[in-house]
């Protein structure tokens, strides 16, 4: 089953979901992230995915490949910016959408930013876990 992951900016929570994804689901999900308008992989979300014992350092920040998307079993939106700009999914491809926070915007102190982006984390792992026993 091949899932893409797509955000705005395909930094932070796409690329978690990606990690849990292709950590959780190995035998059952080929999964990739993309976004709107790539930004970088955010250091907070490798950090916190490190806390988790799952290592997305190498991972890449990407643009949405028409040709590849197309190729996709499930396509899932993780921010409603995503949600609403996505191109069209092609048809006999599954659209879900999670709305998720975006943890880069989180203000406060080192340590209160890493706890949104932990929060943010642990919502995606569960959600990759429901996911999971579906497919």
């Amino acid at each position: 089953m091949k899932v893409m992951f797509l955000c705005t900016g395909n930094s932070c929570r796409s690329q978690m979901a990606e990690g849990f994804a292709r950590e959780l689901g190995k035998d059952k999900i080929i999964a990739y992230s993309a976004g709107l308008n790539p930004q970088g992989v955010n250091p907070r979300a490798v950090a916190v995915m490190k806390e988790a014992g799952i290592d997305i350092s190498s991972q890449q920040s990407k643009s949405i490949d028409p040709e590849l998307l197309k190729q996709m079993d499930i396509i899932i939106t993780l921010c409603d910016n995503a949600a609403e700009s996505c191109p069209l999914t092609p048809p006999g491809i599954k659209r879900i959408h999670w709305s998720l926070k975006d943890p880069a915007k989180a203000e406060g102190t080192e340590e209160e930013i890493l706890n949104e982006f932990r929060k943010i984390r642990d919502e995606i792992k569960s959600r990759i876990l429901e996911l999971l026993e579906t497919v």
